[in-house]
């Protein structure tokens, strides 16, 4: 079992930045691959980044240039720094754990989420 908290959101305005982290609970966090998601009201949940256990890492076309994913093994934690931040960022973003590093985009492969934290960015 896998425990996953996000924090770091906030409100901002356009063209700011911020980081989000997700520390995970247990032991084996390195074994994981790890996701971030986002979802706005009345959408659907979309994949934003992807690291996986060895380090290789993909993002959504929206965000490639302005967000970074990275991980620290040693602190069981994900980070997801947020540059040039748009209002159409504006979601709840949430941090997911996978066993394997496949079909990362789909939620649908992962085993553990975070309960969100909310991102709101304003013109």
């Amino acid at each position: 079992q896998v425990q996953l908290v996000e924090s770091g959101g906030g409100l901002v305005q356009a063209g700011d930045s911020l980081r989000l982290s997700c520390v995970a609970s247990g032991r084996t966090f390195s074994s994981y691959g790890m996701g971030w998601f986002r979802q706005a009201p009345g959408k659907e949940r979309e994949f934003v980044a992807y690291i996986t256990r060895s380090g290789n890492i993909y993002y959504v076309n929206s965000v490639k240039g302005r967000f970074t994913i990275s991980r620290d093994n040693g602190k069981n934690t994900v980070y997801l720094v947020m540059n040039s931040l748009k209002p159409e960022d504006t979601a709840v973003y949430y941090c997911a754990a996978q066993g394997g590093d496949t079909s990362y985009a789909q939620a649908s492969r992962y085993n553990y989420w975070g309960q969100g934290t909310q991102v709101t960015v304003s013109s």
